[in-house]
């Protein structure tokens, strides 16, 4: 009898040694996706502040259609806060670089057709006219034809987002999204059909309708930086 008892207490302490083998291996397994996991997270993070005209020039062609950077022309504040065409392009498409003086990223790239428009808005800038007066302003030289509004449907794209870092691999701006605004001139909800507010996220909608400056307004969902 205290033989069998004996093997039932040893068969019981070899199942016991298993189990807790079993249960390092699972544990260990957990931890080794923990670090894996932690590495991978360093290896992402690779932002460097947008110092010097170059950088400043790949981040700001994110704003354009990736098939065309190549030919865009850059326009906009250098490094050292002069207004210069800081590239020149041949394709259907001008680059508004972010300027680096003010917080923040966001940089333009819209359809050569708007330069008279685009133009004239820094112009009256410049002139110290404030938002409210440029509009009106704009709005007299459109409808007295003036002001040249570019091919109806002519596109904005915009990249902006808080930050003031970029990936030199990849130009990408930490956090940066976009938005695109397509030009319809004195459009309104009833000749387009498009509601005059967004009814949900990333839903179009018409803004300033009936105006010059009617516009199709676009914003995609944020993309999940994690």
């Amino acid at each position: 009898m205290k033989q069998f008892i004996t093997v039932i207490a040893l068969i019981g302490v070899l199942f016991s040694c298993k189990n807790t083998g079993e249960n390092k291996k699972e544990d260990q397994s957990a931890v080794a996706e923990t670090v894996g996991d932690g590495t991978t997270d360093e290896v992402k993070t690779n932002y460097v502040p947008i110092d010097s005209d170059e950088a400043l020039i790949a981040a700001s062609l994110m704003a354009a259609p990736e098939e065309s950077r190549a030919g865009c022309k850059v326009i906009g504040y250098n490094m050292a806060g002069e207004f210069v065409t800081l590239r020149e392009g041949d394709n259907e498409f001008i680059v508004l670089a972010d300027d680096p003086n003010k917080s923040g990223f966001n940089a333009a790239c819209y359809h050569k057709s708007l330069e008279p428009f685009m133009a004239r808005g820094r112009e009256l800038r410049a002139e110290g006219k404030t938002a409210p007066e440029i509009f009106e302003i704009r709005e007299e030289e459109a409808k007295s034809g003036q002001l040249d509004m570019g091919t109806p449907g002519a596109t904005l794209h915009i990249y902006y987002g808080q930050s003031e870092l970029y990936d030199p691999e990849t130009s990408k701006v930490e956090g940066a999204h976009y938005r695109y605004v397509v030009y319809l001139p004195f459009a309104t909800a009833a000749s387009t059909g498009l509601p005059e507010r967004p009814i949900a996220p990333n839903h179009p909608w018409i803004m300033n309708p009936g105006t010059h400056r009617a516009h199709i307004m676009i914003s995609p969902l944020p993309e999940d930086n994690n």
